[in-house]
């Protein structure tokens, strides 16, 4: 028998209503519905909060998972499910809890959307069921983010998890704190000194190197390169470095701010290979400044190829909104350099020329992301000098990297194409 499920659909603190999100459920099979509520519709500050659902008052628009890699839900809702790491924590509970009480049915896709805490949840989209009481949420005054000072007891969880001796306290601990931004690394929702929130990305018992270190060195270099990337810093953690990343979808007050990624705004299926000039054409559309939005890509496009970040999937990429029914391209996040992957992208430059493998392929489509050859030389050279001077910034106490572990990253800054670079800037 088919169940079906109803939940309302707010935006930011001011809590406005934005429609409903119907889940139905046949045995495997699941779909959902989206209907936006008049009153959003009649909002002077209403926009269209995924690209896959039209500005359309009380009708439900249908939303099915056209692979078994793909969300049930429409993109935006999407993009606040909980990561691979996430949806682990979720389901090593549940299982836990169905050990106590074998009635309890498995989980659906709707378990994990709502498994998210209501406080931490990416973007500005909030759920709450028909009684007006938002999905993982506490009581006022309360919350289940934990803040800094807890990280050693997060980490502590996170290993029980990978070692798969994980308690219902360790669990219980990490539930609600994934995000959509990341992976299968164990990480975790928490509020930074200063009250904001931040993402705790912690290291893996499978690590050979030091991952986090090296995220952090990325995220420092690609500013030193004049990229828009997310703050980030090292706490060191019962003598673990933990990767602290401020959340760049609230502002300093904590209000919250829509976020839509790459694969969103191109309605892309995970299966799908994807070109980032089709990012422009959208940008063109849907952006409030596209030519400096597609500008900057290309600088961060230059910076992942010289580093060798070669896990720029879709997902990796972001837009916030910026009013008006237009967005922005958000800071850079999850930017990994990767010493020992091949220097080739995930996401293709263009689908005439497929993966991003050299300088020259980039140079050669400057001009799709508004640069003339000049522009993009000076850019190019920008880049350069921030990538070149990475041991420095590595062995800098912001990033605490030691003489030994730089050979562990060497490969990926020093290599033929930094030298290409170096001769097409002289």
């Amino acid at each position: 028998m088919a169940t079906k499920t109803t939940l309302d659909v707010c935006i930011g603190s001011a809590e406005f209503p934005v429609g409903s999100l119907t889940y139905v459920a046949d045995g495997a099979r699941s779909y959902a519905s989206f209907a936006y509520k008049e009153a959003w519709i009649k909002n002077p500050h209403r926009f269209n909060i995924s690209p896959d659902l039209q500005l359309l008052a009380g009708q439900h628009q249908v939303h099915k998972a056209p692979t078994k890699d793909d969300s049930t839900f429409h993109f935006a809702f999407a993009d606040t499910e909980p990561d691979a790491w996430g949806r682990r924590v979720i389901a090593r509970a549940h299982a836990k809890a169905r050990q106590q009480d074998p009635k309890l049915t498995p989980l659906t896709e709707l378990d994990y959307l709502c498994a998210v805490d209501d406080y931490s949840r990416m973007g500005a989209l909030r759920l709450r069921d028909l009684k007006g009481n938002y999905l993982r949420t506490t009581p006022a005054g309360t919350r289940t983010t934990p803040p800094l000072i807890e990280l050693e007891r997060i980490m502590v969880a996170c290993r029980a998890v990978e070692h798969s001796k994980e308690t219902s306290e360790d669990l219980k601990y990490l539930l609600g704190n994934g995000t959509s931004l990341g992976g299968m690394r164990p990480k975790s929702t928490v509020l930074d000194a200063d009250g904001t929130l931040a993402l705790g990305k912690f290291p893996s018992v499978e690590d050979s190197r030091s991952v986090t270190r090296g995220e952090v060195l990325a995220l420092k270099l690609a500013q030193l390169a004049k990229i828009d990337a997310a703050r980030s810093r090292i706490e060191m953690i019962a003598d673990k470095p933990v990767a602290i990343v401020s959340r760049f979808d609230r502002t300093a007050t904590n209000a919250r701010i829509p976020y839509l990624s790459g694969a969103s705004m191109l309605q892309a299926s995970r299966g799908e290979d994807h070109a980032y000039t089709e990012i422009v054409d959208i940008m063109n559309r849907v952006c409030l400044d596209a030519k400096a939005d597609a500008q900057q890509l290309w600088r961060r496009l230059v910076f992942n190829h010289l580093i060798t970040n070669t896990d720029d999937h879709l997902h990796n990429l972001g837009f916030l909104h910026v009013g008006n029914d237009k967005w922005a391209l958000s800071p850079a996040f999850d930017l990994n350099p990767f010493p020992d992957k091949l220097r080739e992208s995930k996401t293709w430059l263009s689908e005439d020329t497929g993966p991003i493998d050299s300088i020259g392929q980039l140079l050669g489509k400057a001009a799709y992301f508004y640069l003339d050859r000049s522009q993009a030389l000076t850019i190019l050279a920008e880049v350069h000098a921030a990538v070149k001077d990475w041991r420095q910034v590595a062995l800098s106490k912001e990033v605490g990297l030691s003489q030994r572990e730089l050979a562990d990253f060497a490969p990926a800054f020093e290599h033929a194409e930094v030298a290409a670079a170096a001769g097409l800037i002289r």
